[in-house]
């Protein structure tokens, strides 16, 4: 049995009290949540108080608070131990949790909770997981075809701004990427065929925005933070702001989907249903996870410099020569390439917060410490903390190409990115990400691409709201291939 799991007669580690506090109803809450946005910062907010408490498993309130969330109270697991227990959902339920201590208006995703807000044990659950576990398995023989071809475009885009203005964004054209890759993956056609030509990445942002606002700050000047406060985390933002951009979406993905549609009615499901959920994995987790991700991963790789940039190279080349071709099993077979994703999604995952509510008192544990969380309770992790570990990884905060090359294999089991452990596959008894393997899959091709036509890349990287902006100031193209 995991720690994170284990009853208190089972542990053998000392029970302790759960450190920290909500402080006075209402404006505790608005203390934490003017901390952790403005005053300190996300990773300053947890680590004092790690240090105050000496403890990664703490009490504390979780934005937005009032008066979007009903309860911003949680018990914050904050180390790689503790942390899977918001994996077991034997012992923690994931209902309506996917945002944390507030749900979104249901409008959102045309009035139905869709698959990432069910919990395991509802049939819903069930039947839109497994519909959707079977057409990722019904377009796996098109991800590598059509990211290939949608890579081509990205870096004719980055080459032309690089020459053109000396630099380039690799946000903005990955985003158009990413969107337009997905859109054709589910729908079998060019977003620029369809209703919404090329606005598809803009309406999508704003709904996403919407949705998630009350999690983030404008990044107004510091001494606006209480407008900013003000506008983003007192009320829900509405969906009327989006409604019309939501439902061209929609009916978008309607009538050009049909033959995925067609599948979801043996799975229970009705078109209508289907779609929204559709549109909701093929918008919010799948575009937002990668227009977030892409970019984190082409900063690690770009400020690791150019030896690492050489040693992915000559691998990524050799290898593609040996095979014929770029292939899975060639990708296989590129180590060093396959740890460099993971060191990534290690140092920076693509979704840093995961919550769930315990079903029964359980008892949590830490490196030196056992807890006890009593039904009910709200549990929090912040995955940078746990993936961070300094008891499990040497140099935590350092990117480390080969983290994972030979016997560092086995600290996979520590790498959380997909809501679950990296050694671990999605099933539909559990919420980790359905297109877990296609996220890996396209994150080595992204570099192999990359690496088959340059040598080294420079850049210059800068925090927003979420995620990290990236640019590329230099591209040193392929001498050998």
């Amino acid at each position: 049995m995991s720690p994170s799991s284990s009853s208190s007669s089972e542990s053998k580690l000392p029970m302790k009290p759960i450190p920290g506090d909500y402080g006075t109803p209402f404006f505790g809450a608005i203390r934490d949540r003017l901390d952790y946005f403005y005053n300190q910062g996300k990773d300053e907010f947890f680590k004092t108080r790690i240090q105050k408490h000496n403890s990664t498993v703490i009490k504390t309130n979780m934005p937005p608070g009032p008066f979007i969330a009903k309860n911003p109270k949680v018990i914050a697991v904050l180390d790689a131990i503790s942390f899977p227990i918001l994996f077991d959902t034997s012992k923690v339920e994931k209902y309506n949790v996917l945002d944390g201590t507030f749900l979104p208006s249901l409008s959102y995703s045309g009035g139905y909770r869709v698959c990432a807000y069910l919990d395991p044990s509802e049939t819903k659950h069930t039947a839109l997981k497994s519909y959707f576990m079977s057409v990722l398995a019904s377009k796996h023989s098109e991800f590598i075809p059509l990211f290939r071809t949608c890579l081509s475009q990205l870096f004719i885009s980055i080459e032309d701004g690089i020459a053109s203005q000396k630099k380039a964004n690799f946000n903005n054209v990955c985003q158009v990427m990413s969107f337009n890759y997905i859109f054709r993956l589910f729908c079998g056609k060019d977003p620029s065929e369809t209703a919404i030509g090329s606005k598809g990445p803009a309406i999508a942002d704003k709904w996403l925005a919407l949705q998630l606002g009350p999690l983030f700050t404008l990044g107004l000047p510091k001494f606006l933070k209480y407008v900013d406060d003000l506008l983003l985390h007192t009320f829900k933002l509405p969906f009327f702001l989006v409604k019309s951009d939501y439902y061209k979406l929609y009916d978008v993905f309607y009538a050009s989907s049909g033959p995925i549609l067609d599948k979801a009615e043996s799975f229970g499901v009705t078109r209508e249903e289907a779609c929204h959920n559709l549109v909701f994995l093929a918008c919010f987790s799948t575009y937002g996870g990668l227009k977030v991700w892409f970019p984190a991963l082409i900063k690690w790789v770009g400020l690791s410099g150019e030896k690492l940039h050489r040693q992915l190279a000559d691998e990524i080349r050799t290898v593609v020569k040996e095979e014929g071709g770029v292939t899975i099993q060639a990708m296989d077979k590129m180590v060093l390439t396959k740890s460099v994703v993971y060191e990534a999604f290690r140092i920076e995952p693509p979704v840093p917060f995961q919550y769930a509510k315990a079903k029964e008192d359980i008892v949590v544990e830490s490196h030196h410490a056992a807890y006890k969380i009593k039904k009910g309770e709200m549990i929090f992790g912040y995955q940078p903390f746990a993936t961070k570990d300094p008891e499990v990884f040497d140099d935590a905060e350092e990117f480390v190409g080969h983290r994972f090359v030979g016997e560092g294999e086995k600290l996979l089991k520590y790498v959380y990115w997909s809501n679950g452990r990296e050694t671990v596959d999605p099933t539909v008894e559990d919420k980790q990400c359905p297109g877990k393997d296609m996220v890996v899959l396209l994150s080595r091709l992204l570099l192999v691409e990359f690496f088959l036509r340059y040598d080294t890349f420079t850049v210059e990287t800068a925090v927003l709201p979420i995620g990290s902006s990236v640019t590329l100031t230099s591209l040193g193209k392929a001498t050998s291939i």
